[in-house]
């Protein structure tokens, strides 16, 4: 089969298409049949090794993993003689999380693992837009007690997990303020914010007490601003939350401020993603997509989302369904 490998890290020319062996399902595992993944700003930092620690988990000098893609969508092959939950061409979507491997055109996993069956009302693109953003910002907003009527600012609100947070904060009840550019103020306000900041035009510095819920989905909010943006009581979350200093300040705020600082990893699991499998059913969230790659021009897909300018998600093409 094709797949993406790298064997050193560095820009994404060391991205190479080549031909590996088609892997064979286990007892509990599924083979699925890749139509597309997507290109993620964590697939961009493990290519590159940013942070530095990224070796410790993927391999001090070369990658021990050398293809990376976390999120897709496909069609399941065959299964292994012990699964219960799939069959031979059912539609399905899901993370491989940090096992990795979705740059093939086909992949293995345990029919446990965070997998479901794909909606018939969205697109193979669509479904594999869906977790690494959807199951990020669900995770965030239940630590910061997400509920009717809540006020949440949700910073980089154009992004992948941005696009997710908004949705998702409205589906919860909560009165959404957005944070992005000039030139997603409309996408923003499509996806049913009430209210949009233009970080060009003003600064979430003029909106102190403002809101119960500070998330910032990108690492680019301003600590002080964003804290003193916070109510009593308030939760300001992080989605990059490794600088030092940061978390010392975190913790330094809860202490002489009653105000949580929230960082970390999320965690992906099966109910998150049949959760996010009603709404997508409902409507109520749809994946937003900026543009898609064939994976063959999968170095310049890596290209483009390292500019930062990406809104909602990077799909890459895999295969075709029905070839």
């Amino acid at each position: 089969m094709r797949a993406i490998e790298y064997n050193n890290y560095g820009g994404p020319e060391v991205l190479l298409l080549t031909e590996v062996s088609k892997p064979v399902p286990k007892e509990n595992q599924i083979l699925i049949k890749v139509i597309a993944s997507t290109v993620t700003m964590a697939d961009v930092r493990l290519r590159k090794a940013d942070p530095y620690i990224v070796k410790f988990m993927m391999g001090f000098w070369h990658p021990k993993n050398k293809t990376l893609g976390i999120e897709f969508s496909g069609i399941v092959e065959a299964v292994g003689k012990d699964v219960k939950n799939y069959k031979v061409n059912d539609e399905v979507f899901g993370s491989a999380g940090f096992k990795f491997g979705t740059y093939a055109e086909y992949i293995c996993l345990h029919e446990d693992e965070v997998i479901a069956k794909k909606p018939e009302n969205i697109s193979f693109q669509q479904a594999a837009a869906v977790t690494f953003g959807g199951l990020t910002a669900l995770h965030f907003l239940r630590l910061g007690q997400i509920d009717k009527g809540k006020k949440i600012l949700v910073y980089g609100a154009s992004g992948n997990c941005g696009t997710a947070a908004v949705q998702l904060a409205k589906y919860f009840g909560a009165e959404v303020t957005g944070v992005c550019s000039t030139g997603s103020v409309k996408l923003v306000k499509s996806i049913g914010a009430d209210k949009v900041i233009d970080y060009t035009k003003d600064d979430i510095g003029n909106y102190p007490n403002s809101f119960d819920i500070v998330f910032d989905t990108v690492g680019k909010s301003p600590f002080g601003k964003s804290v003193d943006a916070l109510k009593e009581k308030g939760y300001y979350l992080r989605l990059v939350h490794m600088n030092p200093a940061v978390v010392f300040a975190g913790i330094f705020t809860g202490l002489t401020k009653g105000k949580k600082v929230i960082g970390g990893t999320a965690v992906e699991k099966k109910e998150g993603i049949e959760f996010l499998r009603k709404l997508l059913i409902s409507g109520e969230f749809v994946p937003v997509i900026d543009r898609e790659f064939p994976i063959e021009k999968i170095s310049a897909a890596h290209s483009y989302v390292e500019t930062g300018r990406k809104k909602g998600s990077v799909v890459i093409n895999v295969a075709q369904v029905g070839k």
